[in-house]
């Protein structure tokens, strides 16, 4: 009898112990969600807003992809009126963990913001900024626009190239240096006509833009100009023209145009702060600058053109001299031609 009860007593005893540990691991559990949602990112997208299949459609995937594997959350904000410091002040109100400011445009309320909340963290990207609460995210784009213009070189059969910049500022500037520096770098001869559109966010005018280009004799387009490139890629389709993308692999909007893009990672320097967050609780570093060597800016596979080996090999050849430093992409637009 005693045996049997303290065979009993045993089974009870191990059966206490099981729940204990079941409770606990649902505990750890539960704290391991909950510190995954305690990291919070709010961003406010640039003037031409979501499904702009460049800039902030990136930005917008890389929060897609740390909200599925990284567990945070996140919320966006839009200001089509231009008004940035009504809705950075939403997003303060709404206690993030870290802001972003997507685009150069927002700089200048994103710095007021940040000056009166001291204890907030920021992040800024496509500027360089010296507030103190600002993290500054930039990238190298005139070096992955090098070697598109290597592309458009290759391909142009009128000798005559044009790029569309969404607005006369130094971050476009990048794609447009890189892109003349690289077509003269494969071809001293060729021609290449700039203008710049004033918008990122008018299909109409990269349309017309583009037609006039057509006419001219441009056979191969490139733009930096957001959703109104989007324009003037439709409009190279319609005219049967090469185009390039931008800031994304753009081949889907005009598969038998668009040869290639000039990939711009937002999405993955997104991404990785918000990896860092997590990991570490805090983006320590002040600035962080992305080129061909981190992988930051590249290009999309090369379709519906057949390049020859050795165009490849030069293409090839010339990314490992900008890695190396053999060759240095000019970034200020005075110094670009």
């Amino acid at each position: 009898m005693i045996q049997q009860l303290g065979v009993l007593l045993l089974k009870k005893l191990m059966i206490g112990f099981c729940l204990i540990a079941l409770l606990l691991t649902g505990c750890s559990t539960a704290q391991t969600e909950k510190s995954k949602e305690e990291y919070k990112i709010g961003i406010l997208l640039s003037d031409a807003g979501l499904g702009d299949e460049s800039f902030n459609d990136s930005a917008f995937k890389g929060l897609e992809k740390a909200r599925d594997e990284l567990g945070i959350l996140f919320d966006y904000k839009e200001a089509p009126d231009g008004n940035y410091e009504e809705k950075l002040e939403e997003l303060v109100s709404e206690n993030y963990n870290v802001i972003i400011g997507l685009g150069f445009s927002v700089q200048e309320a994103l710095e007021k913001t940040a000056k009166q909340h001291p204890d907030q963290q920021f992040i800024l990207i496509d500027a360089q900024s010296e507030v103190e609460n600002i993290i500054s995210i930039t990238f190298k784009e005139q070096e992955g626009s090098f070697l598109l213009g290597m592309v458009a070189a290759m391909t142009s059969k009128t000798g005559k190239i044009g790029f569309i910049g969404g607005a006369d500022v130094p971050v476009i500037h990048h794609f447009e240096n890189g892109f003349i520096e690289g077509a003269k770098y494969y071809n001293p001869n060729i021609e290449i006509i700039s203008e710049y559109a004033g918008s990122f966010d008018d299909t109409e005018a990269g349309a017309a833009i583009a037609e006039r280009y057509i006419k001219n004799k441009v056979d191969f387009i490139y733009h930096a100009a957001g959703f109104t490139g989007f324009g003037a890629i439709k409009k190279a389709e319609e005219m049967g023209v090469y185009a390039a993308g931008v800031d994304i692999d753009q081949f889907y909007i005009a598969e038998k145009t668009v040869v290639t893009s000039m990939l711009k990672n937002v999405d993955q320097a997104v991404f990785n702060m918000c990896k860092t967050l997590v990991e570490e609780g805090q983006i320590s570093e002040k600035s962080f600058s992305f080129g061909l060597a981190d992988n930051g800016v590249g290009l999309a596979d090369i379709r519906i053109i057949k390049l020859t080996s050795e165009q490849q090999a030069a293409i090839e050849q010339a990314e490992e001299d900008i890695v190396s430093g053999k060759i240095k992409v000019t970034a200020e637009k005075e110094n670009s031609q």
